[in-house]
């Protein structure tokens, strides 16, 4: 009996450690996505000739990057294990964030940086579909929502420490102690026995895009991408519009991206109840609570106070849609979690470039309680979707199925 309880305590506090590992796991490939955008100028200044813009391109090419693996090297990782996909994508990843540590050129921060982005698009299909197999049965959502926390630990690392440490040490610093944190998190993973598993027989689409045959598959990530385009297209401009248009000061600004991280991580403990009434009961509910987010957002546009606390809520409806989406995708299909995966960050990714190219001239034009509303409008049809399903499948219906 002491022993049973042993051995299950052993394996509660193994799957604690390795959430934990995946958290952070996303909190560095988060925080290099986010990284370069505050810290352009002083990055520039190290190159000559070289303008914030040149450096810019360097999240460019991670964009692409990642949305090329995504679709065309993550399905691989359900035929070599997403444990082992994992680890090799750390290792790539940690080298390249060296590389940009130590660039002499522009060029060479540019082209390490396509390299993370092809590591990046492997990591994060293989974290979400780890996080779905270390999950016990029936909290399926609260052990994503943990995963998901990552999120906020990058906006901190890769918008408001990397500007204070860009300052207090130099920009090289910050690359290189995410090169550092990247190559513990490889060691911690192989030392944890998760990367020596394989993957599932017969878990790998010949093509990406043969997934999209699975029944349900392609209305998800069509609602995947409407509500990144939703997301990405308000964020890029969100910090233009309380520095230029409402004249703020660059580190007020800066709160919003904090904000948004505390209410995308303190909301974490309620996602165990998407595992308790189910997503046919909680889409509903969430997809409304999004829509009403960008909705005050678009109200208080002209109070920079205001909009600072209405983020913390955004954040924290925006964890709870994401949760919802991601765990329908990782369920549909156990054995191609790789695949589907895959195919949603290629959606994320591109729905990012689509969103922030799509709102500049609503933005330029009309201003950003104008775009507000545009991502309203599309989070609404999900919203409209998921009360149709309510309504006619009932709340006996099965999760995953979203």
């Amino acid at each position: 009996m002491d022993q049973n309880i042993y051995i299950d305590s052993m394996k509660s506090t193994e799957r604690r450690s390795i959430i934990i590992l995946l958290l952070s796991a996303i909190g560095v490939v988060g925080a290099n996505s986010l990284v370069l955008s505050p810290i352009a100028g002083d990055v520039a200044s190290s190159f000559e000739g070289a303008l914030a813009t040149d450096v810019m391109m360097a999240a460019a090419a991670y964009g692409a990057g990642t949305a090329f693996s995504a679709i065309f090297l993550a399905p691989r990782a359900d035929l070599v294990g997403l444990g082992r996909s994992l680890l090799f994508a750390l290792g790539v990843l940690g080298t390249s964030l060296c590389i940009c540590a130590f660039a002499p050129l522009v060029s060479v921060l540019i082209i390490a940086q396509g390299v993370a982005g092809l590591a990046a698009g492997v990591a994060l299909p293989s974290i979400y579909g780890l996080s779905a197999e270390v999950s016990e049965a029936g909290r399926e959502s609260e052990t994503l929502g943990k995963v998901l926390t990552g999120w906020t630990l990058s906006l901190v690392l890769g918008v408001t420490f990397s500007a204070v440490f860009s300052d207090l040490v130099h920009w090289r610093g910050v690359f290189g102690l995410l090169t550092g944190i990247t190559a513990l998190l490889a060691i911690l993973l192989a030392r944890s026995g998760r990367a020596t598993r394989r993957g599932m027989a017969g878990g790998v689409s010949r093509s990406p895009l043969k997934a999209l045959g699975i029944p349900g598959l392609p209305p998800l990530l069509i609602m995947v991408s409407a509500y990144m385009v939703a997301f990405y297209g308000l964020y890029a401009f969100l910090g233009t519009h309380l520095t230029v248009g409402l004249g703020l000061s660059t580190a007020f600004a800066g709160l919003s991206a904090l904000s948004y991280g505390i209410g995308f991580g303190a909301i974490a403990p309620l996602d165990r109840l998407i595992d308790r009434y189910g997503d046919v009961i909680a889409a509903p509910v969430i997809f409304a609570a999004l829509t009403l987010a960008y909705v005050g957002l678009a109200a208080v546009s002209e109070n920079g106070t205001f909009i600072i606390a209405m983020c913390t809520f955004w954040g924290a409806a925006n964890h709870l849609g994401l949760n919802l989406l991601v765990g329908a995708l990782t369920s549909i299909r156990p054995n191609q979690r790789g695949t589907i995966l895959g195919l949603y960050s290629g959606v994320t990714y591109a729905s990012m470039f689509a969103g922030t190219s799509l709102y500049k001239p609503v933005f330029e034009l009309h201003g950003f309680s104008w775009i507000a509303l545009l991502s309203a409008l599309c989070i609404l049809p999900a919203t409209v979707y998921a009360l149709i399903r309510q309504k006619n499948r009932g709340a006996t219906q099965n999760k995953g199925s979203y």
